[in-house]
């Protein structure tokens, strides 16, 4: 039952939408903190997921944060005038290129907490 609640908790935190924030503080702030954030955040949520449970949360929370990211990204795109920010892409294919690129210090964070758990 514990498991359960942890996963539960770490799908919840995930669900955030990351690409969306980083990319909105970009275009308005001209800032990458949002995108430092970003890294920090779902490579903790990583870290946590596969000590305490297994890699199934992550997973789902990726997918979740992806869609509610697009759902956001579109929404906004039109009002906010973000179609010529991003350019030569576009604010979805950004999306999708940030999406895959922050996989890469999850993975990181999940090969850390392997070996971080294997010597408790």
């Amino acid at each position: 039952m514990k498991k359960i609640g942890i996963s539960i908790l770490i799908i919840c935190l995930y669900s955030f939408p990351f690409v969306y924030f980083s990319m909105y503080q970009d275009f308005i702030n001209r800032s990458m903190v949002g995108y430092v954030i970003m890294i920090v955040a779902t490579s903790l949520l990583a870290f946590l997921s596969k000590f305490y449970v297994n890699l199934v949360p992550m997973i789902v929370g990726n997918i979740l944060s992806g869609f509610i990211s697009l759902y956001f990204i579109s929404r906004m795109m039109g009002s906010i005038g973000w179609d010529g920010y991003f350019k030569p892409a576009s604010p979805n294919q950004l999306l999708i290129v940030v999406s895959f690129l922050n996989l890469i210090p999850q993975f990181i964070a999940l090969k850390i907490a392997k070996r971080y758990k294997n010597k408790c």
